[in-house]
Protein backbone atom coordinates (compact mmCIF):
# COMPACT_ATOMS: atom_id res chain seq x y z
CA UNK A 1 0.00 0.00 0.00
CA UNK A 2 1.36 3.37 -0.80
CA UNK A 3 2.17 5.55 1.89
CA UNK A 4 0.25 9.27 1.66
CA UNK A 5 1.03 12.14 3.73
CA UNK A 6 -1.57 13.11 6.64
CA UNK A 7 -2.96 16.13 4.03
CA UNK A 8 -4.24 13.87 1.53
CA UNK A 9 -7.97 13.71 0.31
CA UNK A 10 -8.13 10.45 -1.82
CA UNK A 11 -11.20 8.30 -2.26
CA UNK A 12 -10.04 4.55 -2.97
CA UNK A 13 -10.51 4.59 -7.09
CA UNK A 14 -7.99 7.59 -6.96
CA UNK A 15 -5.43 5.50 -4.31
CA UNK A 16 -5.99 2.44 -6.20
CA UNK A 17 -4.57 4.90 -9.22
CA UNK A 18 -1.68 6.39 -7.55
CA UNK A 19 -0.87 3.15 -6.44
CA UNK A 20 -0.80 1.78 -9.96
CA UNK A 21 0.54 4.77 -10.88
CA UNK A 22 3.89 4.12 -8.36
CA UNK A 23 4.12 0.26 -9.53
CA UNK A 24 4.86 1.61 -12.98
CA UNK A 25 7.29 3.97 -12.04
CA UNK A 26 9.06 1.26 -9.59
CA UNK A 27 8.88 -1.00 -12.19
CA UNK A 28 10.47 1.39 -14.63
CA UNK A 29 13.05 2.54 -12.90
CA UNK A 30 14.22 -1.43 -12.19
CA UNK A 31 14.45 -2.12 -15.70
CA UNK A 32 16.18 1.10 -16.55
CA UNK A 33 18.62 0.14 -13.86
CA UNK A 34 18.10 3.88 -12.04
CA UNK A 35 20.49 5.13 -8.91
CA UNK A 36 18.75 5.35 -5.83
CA UNK A 37 18.09 8.91 -5.98
CA UNK A 38 17.03 9.12 -9.10
CA UNK A 39 14.48 6.40 -8.36
CA UNK A 40 13.37 7.66 -5.04
CA UNK A 41 12.68 10.73 -6.98
CA UNK A 42 10.36 8.41 -8.89
CA UNK A 43 8.46 6.68 -6.64
CA UNK A 44 7.71 10.01 -4.49
CA UNK A 45 6.86 12.18 -7.69
CA UNK A 46 4.00 8.94 -7.71
CA UNK A 47 2.96 8.74 -4.39
CA UNK A 48 2.07 12.75 -4.33
CA UNK A 49 0.93 13.58 -7.62
CA UNK A 50 -2.42 12.81 -7.11
CA UNK A 51 -2.39 13.25 -2.96
CA UNK A 52 -5.42 15.85 -3.25
CA UNK A 53 -6.64 14.93 -6.37
CA UNK A 54 -10.54 14.64 -4.54
CA UNK A 55 -10.48 18.19 -2.74
CA UNK A 56 -12.39 20.71 -2.84
CA UNK A 57 -11.99 23.50 -4.72
CA UNK A 58 -12.02 25.85 -1.74
CA UNK A 59 -8.79 23.94 -0.53
CA UNK A 60 -7.09 23.82 -3.96
CA UNK A 61 -7.59 27.14 -5.58
CA UNK A 62 -5.52 28.83 -2.53
CA UNK A 63 -2.57 26.58 -2.47
CA UNK A 64 -2.50 26.44 -6.46
CA UNK A 65 -1.93 30.54 -5.84
CA UNK A 66 0.28 30.10 -3.70
CA UNK A 67 2.73 28.24 -6.24
CA UNK A 68 4.20 31.63 -7.75
CA UNK A 69 5.33 32.18 -11.87
CA UNK A 70 8.81 31.76 -12.02
CA UNK A 71 11.09 32.33 -15.12
CA UNK A 72 12.89 29.90 -16.13
CA UNK A 73 16.97 29.66 -17.41
CA UNK A 74 15.42 30.16 -21.00
CA UNK A 75 13.56 33.39 -20.15
CA UNK A 76 9.85 31.18 -20.48
CA UNK A 77 7.58 32.46 -17.37
CA UNK A 78 6.16 29.10 -15.85
CA UNK A 79 2.76 30.28 -14.66
CA UNK A 80 1.36 29.42 -11.27
CA UNK A 81 -1.97 27.55 -12.67
CA UNK A 82 -3.62 29.37 -10.01
CA UNK A 83 -6.04 30.47 -13.10
CA UNK A 84 -6.53 26.91 -14.35
CA UNK A 85 -9.95 24.77 -14.41
CA UNK A 86 -10.78 23.02 -11.04
CA UNK A 87 -9.08 19.70 -12.29
CA UNK A 88 -5.76 21.07 -13.10
CA UNK A 89 -5.57 22.37 -9.71
CA UNK A 90 -4.78 19.28 -7.76
CA UNK A 91 -0.69 19.22 -8.94
CA UNK A 92 -0.12 22.86 -7.83
CA UNK A 93 -1.75 22.49 -4.42
CA UNK A 94 0.06 19.42 -3.24
CA UNK A 95 3.50 20.53 -4.72
CA UNK A 96 2.21 23.54 -2.72
CA UNK A 97 2.01 21.22 0.76
CA UNK A 98 5.15 19.43 0.07
CA UNK A 99 7.00 22.41 -0.30
CA UNK A 100 5.44 23.55 3.11
CA UNK A 101 6.32 19.87 4.45
CA UNK A 102 9.93 20.35 3.61
CA UNK A 103 10.40 19.27 -0.22
CA UNK A 104 13.04 20.53 -1.31
CA UNK A 105 13.90 18.59 -4.49
CA UNK A 106 12.71 20.54 -7.21
CA UNK A 107 12.46 18.03 -9.73
CA UNK A 108 10.12 16.43 -7.96
CA UNK A 109 7.57 19.45 -6.68
CA UNK A 110 7.61 20.53 -10.71
CA UNK A 111 7.00 16.89 -11.82
CA UNK A 112 3.93 17.07 -9.65
CA UNK A 113 3.16 20.68 -9.87
CA UNK A 114 2.97 20.15 -14.06
CA UNK A 115 1.59 16.58 -13.99
CA UNK A 116 -1.77 17.00 -15.76
CA UNK A 117 -0.39 19.83 -18.46
CA UNK A 118 3.33 19.14 -19.08
CA UNK A 119 6.11 21.11 -18.52
CA UNK A 120 9.19 21.58 -21.36
CA UNK A 121 11.75 22.35 -18.05
CA UNK A 122 11.09 18.69 -16.54
CA UNK A 123 13.80 16.52 -16.19
CA UNK A 124 12.79 12.80 -16.31
CA UNK A 125 11.57 12.76 -12.91
CA UNK A 126 8.60 14.71 -14.44
CA UNK A 127 8.73 13.23 -18.33
CA UNK A 128 8.12 9.73 -16.51
CA UNK A 129 5.49 10.94 -13.86
CA UNK A 130 3.88 12.55 -16.79
CA UNK A 131 4.30 8.74 -18.82
CA UNK A 132 2.66 6.76 -16.11
CA UNK A 133 -0.12 9.11 -15.14
CA UNK A 134 -1.24 8.11 -18.58
CA UNK A 135 -0.08 5.14 -19.52
CA UNK A 136 -0.96 3.30 -15.93
CA UNK A 137 -2.58 0.29 -16.61
CA UNK A 138 -6.35 1.07 -14.78
CA UNK A 139 -7.63 3.56 -17.30
CA UNK A 140 -10.11 2.02 -19.33
CA UNK A 141 -9.42 3.73 -23.22
CA UNK A 142 -7.07 2.61 -25.58
CA UNK A 143 -5.08 -0.26 -23.62
CA UNK A 144 -3.94 -2.28 -25.59
CA UNK A 145 -2.13 1.12 -27.32
CA UNK A 146 -1.84 2.37 -23.79
CA UNK A 147 0.35 -1.24 -22.71
CA UNK A 148 2.61 -1.16 -25.66
CA UNK A 149 3.61 2.07 -24.84
CA UNK A 150 4.28 1.18 -21.37
CA UNK A 151 6.38 -1.32 -22.20
CA UNK A 152 8.55 0.76 -24.34
CA UNK A 153 9.66 3.51 -21.70
CA UNK A 154 12.78 1.44 -20.64
CA UNK A 155 13.66 1.06 -24.17
CA UNK A 156 13.26 3.98 -25.70
CA UNK A 157 12.00 6.67 -23.16
CA UNK A 158 12.66 9.91 -24.83
CA UNK A 159 10.93 8.19 -27.91
CA UNK A 160 7.74 7.16 -25.59
CA UNK A 161 7.63 10.11 -24.09
CA UNK A 162 7.41 12.35 -27.92
CA UNK A 163 4.61 9.76 -28.46
CA UNK A 164 2.76 10.28 -25.40
CA UNK A 165 2.77 14.22 -25.62
CA UNK A 166 1.66 13.77 -29.25
CA UNK A 167 -1.67 11.57 -27.96
CA UNK A 168 -2.62 13.58 -25.17
CA UNK A 169 -2.59 16.60 -27.55
CA UNK A 170 -4.40 15.23 -30.05
CA UNK A 171 -6.82 13.61 -27.86
CA UNK A 172 -7.20 17.70 -25.69
CA UNK A 173 -7.79 18.94 -29.13
CA UNK A 174 -10.14 16.12 -30.65
CA UNK A 175 -12.21 16.59 -27.22
CA UNK A 176 -12.56 20.42 -27.56
CA UNK A 177 -9.88 21.44 -25.09
CA UNK A 178 -8.11 24.79 -25.13
CA UNK A 179 -4.18 24.02 -24.54
CA UNK A 180 -2.98 25.77 -21.33
CA UNK A 181 0.84 27.29 -22.65
CA UNK A 182 2.75 25.18 -20.67
CA UNK A 183 1.43 22.48 -22.88
CA UNK A 184 2.32 24.19 -25.89
CA UNK A 185 5.54 24.81 -24.55
CA UNK A 186 6.21 21.02 -24.03
CA UNK A 187 5.50 20.06 -27.41
CA UNK A 188 7.31 22.47 -28.82
CA UNK A 189 10.01 21.06 -26.95
CA UNK A 190 9.80 17.28 -27.91
CA UNK A 191 8.38 17.74 -31.35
Amino acid sequence: MTLLPPWAVVGQRRLAHIERVVALLDDWATAMALDADERRDWHDAGRYHDALRDAPESLLRPLAAACHDDRGADGWVTPSLADADVPLLHGPAAARRMADDGERRVAVLEAVRYHTVGSHEWDRVGRALYLADFLEPGRTFARADRAWLARQVPHDFEGTFRQVVRLRLEWALRDGHALRPETVQLWNTVR
